[in-house]
């Protein structure tokens, strides 16, 4: 297979080239993934400067393998690393990162996550589907007469940013700073962010920050029958989170409780018309809505690469040396079309039954709100098909100019 444009591969080093940059490779990256697949699943990014991995077996392998951390400074000092010291000018963003579930290790990890979890188990979460269906059903109401919509901003950013505001139990008339606040920040994670970025996502850091400090001492009060309220309130052994571990916890909640979501929505919702899937027959019943969504996170991932590092000196497969600290790249969407694990992985197939994707991860980081992103996805997109029976493309869907997170700026339909 050749290389896209964007891709070079040396499959004898298995030293590869990729320009993010380069539309032939953001608006369409499974066409690189399969060459990768094809020549070197295993690689060593030369912009990015550390190995990646491609394939289905290696990535769900090495998100589960204990000897990898999303954290390195619990077992090593920057001048052993020769890490850099933090950069002042984003000690806001560093401050909520360092307090992070995402971010965190065994034991921290395990305290913080046991006084989340309860409230995004299935059994739990399955208690707000009539809650998600009438809010799907009063937004289209408020755009079907119209016979067009742009749909991220109008239905995909409402929808999961009203139903985690509620479950936490910030005001949902914050909607658009919560929303504002979570974009600024989230392009820190975008490859090799500029100094703007830096000091704008910094910005949203400190504004967010004292915003939910202002409703967590208010709760405190207050308290209600909420997730914040919760986790004011719940001891484990003795203790309570602190306000900098609350306000941590909250802001990952908010951000990752719709980011993902709404790309994921949007990637579905163009993936199934462009591919004229007939919606009655996709979602014709629970097994084929829950095929249906399932395929959809496989085939049009939102998040396409999670970070790891080497907690140790390790030599993993095909006698690629690691040392303590060097960090390694899974690339989930590619691991979601390698053909080892999936038959025609290139191909969006509705009905699809072959076992788990990883775009929710795996292992001891795995997405804690999976429950609720899946329930979101079961109800909004049926909603949407049914609601509006001749939906099609207005217009071509606009592809964000970024790579960690693949989605959408603007999807307009019509009917």
């Amino acid at each position: 297979m050749s290389a896209p444009s964007a891709l070079s591969i040396n499959p004898a080093s298995r030293h590869v080239s990729i320009d993010v940059r380069n539309p032939a490779f953001y608006q369409d990256p499974l066409s690189a993934y399969a060459a990768l697949h094809a020549h070197c699943p295993a690689f060593f990014w030369e912009e990015q400067q550390q190995w990646y991995f491609a394939g289905y077996d290696q990535v769900n392998g090495l998100l589960r393998d204990r000897r990898f951390g999303r954290q390195i400074l619990h077992v090593a000092t920057r001048e052993e690393l020769g890490l850099s010291e933090p950069k002042p000018h984003l000690k806001d963003f560093d401050r909520l990162e360092s307090y992070s579930l995402l971010e965190l290790e065994p034991p921290a990890h395990t305290r913080l996550r046991t006084l989340v979890n309860r409230a995004f188990v299935s059994r739990q979460i399955e208690q707000l589907r009539p809650e998600i269906a009438a809010l799907a059903h009063s937004i289209i109401d408020g755009f079907e007469k119209d016979g067009e919509v742009e749909l991220l901003k109008t239905y995909a950013e409402i929808i999961p940013v009203t139903v985690i505001a509620r479950m936490l139990g910030v005001p949902v008339d914050m909607a658009p700073e919560l929303l504002d606040w979570s974009h600024r920040m989230v392009r820190m994670y975008m490859f090799n962010p500029t100094l703007e970025t830096e000091l704008d996502a910094n910005q949203a850091s400190a504004e967010f920050s004292a915003y939910l400090k202002g409703i967590i001492d208010w709760k405190r009060d207050n308290p209600a029958d909420d997730l914040l309220t919760h986790m004011i309130t719940t001891e484990k052994d003795g203790e309570r989170l602190s306000d900098d571990e609350l306000i941590s916890t909250a802001v990952l909640l908010l951000n990752a409780g719709h980011e993902a979501t709404v790309h994921q929505l949007g990637n579905a919702v163009r993936v199934l018309l462009e591919t004229g899937t007939h919606a009655e027959q996709a979602f014709a019943d629970d097994t084929a809505t829950e095929r249906t969504i399932e395929e959809c996170m496989r085939y049009a991932a939102p998040l396409h690469i999670f970070q790891r590092y080497a907690l140790s000196d390790i030599e993993i497969a095909d006698g690629i040396q690691l040392k303590k600290g060097d960090k390694i790249g899974l690339l989930l969407a590619a691991a979601n079309v390698d053909s080892t694990k999936f038959s025609d992985a290139l191909t969006f197939r509705p009905d699809r039954n072959e076992g788990p994707h990883v775009s929710f991860g795996a292992g001891l980081h795995f997405c804690i709100g999976a429950p609720l992103a899946r329930l979101e996805l079961k109800l909004s997109l049926p909603i949407l098909f049914e609601r509006l029976p001749n939906l099609r493309l207005k217009s071509e869907p606009q592809v964000k100019d970024s790579y960690h997170f693949h989605g959408l700026e603007r999807l307009e339909l019509a009917w």
